[in-house]
């Protein structure tokens, strides 16, 4: 572990640049965090901190030199990873009738993202589950995959909607980044997981870390560890199949707007439909995926009938799936603990607190 003083940022920015890498990193748009293409510190949320709460999120600005005091944003990096809208394929039709198909080579560009979270490491290894399994590989998210390199930021604060200690999913990152740090006053500690990661830090104007920094470091993560909210378990599989008539999925969706919110801010919700956009010359039409959602009706829509057609079995079947049958198909839970579904929210609808009323007794 070494230290890097936070002027000798811009370094490691310009650094990745002539590596050939897109830097994107955290930036304050449209009174939120999100991630956008950076190549100056003076792009980065300085002395910004955020508030959240159920359903509310507002920024606030201190006098703090840092750069990372923020939590999270409603964007995560699936969208880097996962692309909201793309094109798959297009036809077109011929002279004599028939139709030939054009199918859109995947993105292969290098992509280093700056300022992932804990969490958010542990939500793109549960996407890579889904999209890498052996079964078939996705070549368009393994395309993004191959050439992203992640620099963590561990969190030394945590938002009152965060509860990745319970999921065991933060605040420090332990695998999965190229390199990691911890923002200390002056600067960061810093460390490389991977190879690319150890020939990056190793260009580094970097000085010896001491004693004192890793103890700050360390007690600052042991703070943002301690945490409000909590799952009842990490497993809940058994607790939600036993309760899919409690009355509670009903006074929850009293309050649900199935407007989607949850699933859009969620790292790890991958559901998406696809759809072929017709040319009006009828000569050519593209095929689209994006993201979709288990809130929406036509996304149970099944042979002429919805399956789930009340809002009490769209939020059901989010977490009996999210919390529950995700143990079956990728080993764990679906939730990395971020709470992003809690801010973003517009009723304030707290998981946390519903599954623990639901986990109080079967019914």
């Amino acid at each position: 572990m070494d230290f890097l003083y936070r002027k000798e940022l811009q370094s490691m920015i310009n650094l990745l640049i002539e590596s050939g890498y897109h830097c994107v990193g955290p930036q304050v748009r449209n009174s939120t965090i999100v991630f956008d293409t950076l190549t100056s510190i003076e792009q980065l949320p300085q002395g910004i901190m955020e508030e959240q709460l159920p359903g509310a999120y507002k920024l606030v600005k201190n006098d703090n030199p840092m750069f990372f005091q923020w939590t999270t944003g409603p964007q995560a990096i699936k969208p880097f990873i996962f692309s909201p809208y793309e094109k798959l394929w297009s036809s077109s039709k011929q002279s004599n009738g028939s139709l030939s198909f054009e199918q859109v080579e995947p993105d292969h560009y290098k992509l280093a993202i700056i300022g992932v979270r804990a969490c958010d490491i542990a939500a793109l290894y549960l996407m890579d589950k889904h999209f890498l399994h052996d079964h078939g590989k996705d070549p368009y998210y393994l395309a993004r995959r191959q050439n992203m390199f992640l620099i963590a930021i561990n969190c030394t604060r945590s938002a009152p909607t965060c509860f990745c200690t319970s999921t065991g999913d933060g605040p420090h990152a332990h695998y999965g980044y190229d390199i990691a740090m911890t923002e200390l006053d002056e600067g960061y500690t810093i460390e490389s997981l991977s190879e690319e990661g150890k020939n990056i830090l190793g260009q580094l104007n970097t000085q010896p870390v001491s004693d004192a920094q890793k103890q700050i470091a360390q007690q600052s993560i042991e703070s943002a560890a301690q945490q409000q909210r909590q799952l009842p378990s990490r497993n809940l599989k058994k607790i939600l199949f036993e309760n899919l008539h409690h009355p509670h999925w009903d006074e929850i969706a009293e309050r649900c707007l199935s407007c989607g919110n949850c699933t859009a801010v969620c790292p790890t919700c991958f559901c998406h439909s696809e759809e072929d956009i017709p040319n009006l010359d009828g000569k050519q039409s593209i095929h689209m995926r994006q993201w979709d959602s288990c809130f929406t009706a036509e996304h149970s829509y099944i042979h002429g009938m919805t399956i789930r057609s009340q809002t009490s079995q769209r939020y059901r079947q989010w977490l009996t799936h999210k919390l529950g049958s995700w143990h079956d198909q990728y080993g764990r839970s679906g939730c990395v603990g971020c709470g992003r579904c809690i801010s973003w929210c517009p009723v304030g609808i707290d998981l946390t607190e519903e599954l623990n009323i639901i986990a109080g007794g079967t019914q």
